[in-house]
């Protein structure tokens, strides 16, 4: 039977055009570390991985939620740890001051000492993070937590102007945390304090005297109830802090078994192919010489 010539040129070209990309195929995969270039190559295992790709990117985005929440409540914890003791110090001067033998002068400057606790209550009340936001404020985040009006009476000039909604982070699937600690009950100590303040402030003031050791007492009653409500929040705080740790470490357990299954499903197998490149480039070398060699052949020869 006679070939053509054209017909042979074309034959050889389709061939080695077919040993060629299965070379440059594998290849790029040896090169990836992938062992399916194209989804059509595998459609099941490309809808897995395709699975576990995404599952991987929440469980990133879960974990990332986790790590800032865990800073949240931890700067929380430190303000709320330095307002309780702030708290701790004004009780024990109301409680010196309520030493009946005390002079005016002694509660004066019992006084004097229990002004920068004041100030320090209400600052840290005041407390904004990194971006300027209250962090007391509950979801009113641009609103301050407590303001003051110097304009109205003692013992009514500290306002809660937050709200005590929550703020949730979610941290998995169907789980969210609270980022946020409200603290409402705190105006109301304040004015607690700044009206006692006022009254030891005031000359020749009495602690005997019944109305005195009435206001000593009601601020000291709010200081231990506040003192109590923050310590509470302090210790639900830290058990969020032991539920987070918990998660994380789950997400990265689920993490590592979707990394392990997706190199099970989706990592190239090097020795096998290591002998697919090493067929592959024999073909090549193969078509490529015999298409050299029958090139040089013509019907002249045999003429």
């Amino acid at each position: 039977m006679r070939i053509a010539s054209t017909q042979f040129h074309t034959t050889m070209n389709t061939a080695l055009q077919k040993a060629s990309s299965r070379l440059e195929d594998i290849l790029q995969k040896m090169a990836s570390g992938e062992k399916y270039s194209l989804p059509s190559e595998h459609p099941v295992t490309t809808v897995r991985m395709s699975r576990l790709y995404r599952e991987e990117a929440a469980l990133d985005q879960y974990r990332d939620n986790i790590g800032a929440l865990q800073a949240r409540l931890t700067q929380n914890e430190v303000y709320l740890s330095s307002m309780s003791n702030d708290m701790l110090s004004a009780r024990d001067l109301l409680v010196w001051a309520a030493d009946g033998s005390n002079t005016s002068e002694d509660v004066s400057a019992m006084a004097e000492s229990l002004q920068p606790l004041l100030d320090s209550l209400f600052y840290v009340t005041n407390s904004t993070d990194a971006e300027g936001r209250y962090i007391f404020s509950g979801t009113a985040v641009a609103t301050p937590t407590v303001t003051y009006d110097a304009t109205a009476a003692v013992g009514s000039r500290y306002t809660y102007t937050g709200n005590t909604e929550v703020q949730r982070v979610v941290v998995g699937p169907g789980v969210t945390q609270p980022a946020n600690v409200s603290l409402p009950e705190v105006a109301t100590l304040l004015n607690q304090l700044e009206q006692v303040l006022a009254t030891l402030q005031t000359p020749g003031v009495n602690v005997n005297d019944a109305a005195v050791r009435t206001q000593i007492t009601t601020a000291m009653d709010g200081l231990d109830d506040v003192i109590e409500s923050i310590s509470g929040r302090i210790a639900g705080l830290g058990g969020s802090q032991n539920i987070l740790a918990t998660l994380e470490t789950s997400h990265a357990n689920v993490s590592l078994s979707n990394q392990q299954a997706a190199l099970t499903l989706g990592q190239l197998d090097y020795s096998d192919a290591a002998v697919k490149l090493s067929g592959y480039t024999t073909a090549v070398q193969a078509t490529q010489k015999a298409y050299a060699e029958v090139s040089k052949l013509s019907l002249f020869d045999v003429i």
